[in-house]
Formats: C-alpha cells, structure tokens, sequence
C-alpha cells in the first residue's frame, strides 16, 4: 500500500487513506465527498464549512458541523444575508462552532454576495469543473489548487466574496464533487462526479 493511498478495512471495503476509521469521517468519504452538489444551499453551506475548516483539523468542523447548521439557519442564503450586528454577537458567544469574528462576517457578506450571481452560486462553481486526465494513486497527486480553482476564486472575490482562496475553492470543488479526488482503486472513485 502506497504512503497515503487506500486503505482496505475489515469488510473489504478499499477506501482513500484519509477516511481513517473515525465513524465520522468514514460516513463522510463515503456518503458525501465527491458526490455532486447541485443546490445553492447545499454548495453555501460547503463553501462556508471549508472556510472555517482553515487552519484547523477538517475533523474538528464535521463534528461541530451540526451546530453550524443550526447557528447559521441551515445555510440558507436568504436567511444568513440578514445576519446583522447581533447575530455576529450570537455567533462569537456560540461554542458550538468556530468563533472567527473575521470568518463569521466573511459567511455572511458571502451569502450576500451568492444572492447576487446571476445564474446561483452552484451553477457558477460548477462553471469551472475542468476534467481530471489521470484519477489520483496518492495523497501526491491530490493537488491543493488547481488553475481552475484559481480561476473560480478570483471570480468570486471579484464578485465579493471573502475566505474564498484558490485553496479553500479546490476544497469546495472536491467536496462538491465537481473534481473527482478520490483515489484510483478507491470504492467511490468514478460515483462521485457528474
């Protein structure tokens, strides 16, 4: 087995190494990563999530991510781009999420920003899917940005969004499913994109 590539578990089942075998982040590789998200609120709710995910483990916001959901009303656009002044005070007293002032405020100017592309904010993510040539054997040739992901963040940042780098848009794009990362030989690669 290649440093970083599969890992096959006790039923057989052959899974990209960094499921690890917390239930939780086994549920995740296999029930979300890769697969497609076609919904505003659903790609809002990614997008956001990988940008608190910055600089912390992505572990710590999957279990924290059922407070998000209910701090930040489901990630519904509408509802967050009312967020106010007191809301942010509710949000940085909430030790149920990652309390950013900075990351906070960037969610909600970006549910602002969302509301105003003209054809939604999955439909605009989904503008820069670019075909991978070759699936990914291991965690080397998984890139953490890609030209397309650049392309996409500048697009976004023009259109005012914030914590949205090439990065944290890749992270989006993978999650999204709208790039297919998981690794050849893995149990979802190639169920995952479309």
């Amino acid at each position: 087995m290649p440093a970083h590539g599969l890992v096959r578990d006790a039923d057989g089942v052959t899974r990209c190494w960094w499921a690890g075998a917390d239930p939780l982040y086994v549920r995740y590789h296999d029930d979300e990563w890769g697969r497609p998200i076609r919904d505003d609120t659903g790609m809002f709710e990614r997008l956001s999530l990988e940008a608190f995910q910055s600089g912390l483990s992505w572990l710590t916001i999957l279990r924290k991510r059922d407070n998000f959901r209910s701090a930040f009303h489901g990630f519904d656009l509408g509802a967050v781009a009312t967020f106010g002044a007191e809301d942010v005070a509710r949000l940085l007293a909430d030790h149920g999420i990652v309390r950013n002032r900075a990351k906070i405020e960037a969610v909600i100017g970006n549910a602002r920003a969302a509301l105003d592309l003209p054809s939604g904010l999955a439909d605009t993510v989904w503008g820069f899917a670019v075909e991978r040539a070759e699936p990914p054997v291991t965690l080397d040739d998984v890139p953490s940005w890609t030209p397309a992901s650049k392309a996409l963040s500048a697009h976004l940042r023009r259109q005012g969004f914030r914590f949205t780098g090439p990065v944290t848009a890749y992270a989006t794009m993978q999650a999204c499913g709208v790039v297919d990362d998981h690794l050849a030989g893995c149990f979802r690669r190639g169920g995952s994109a479309g």
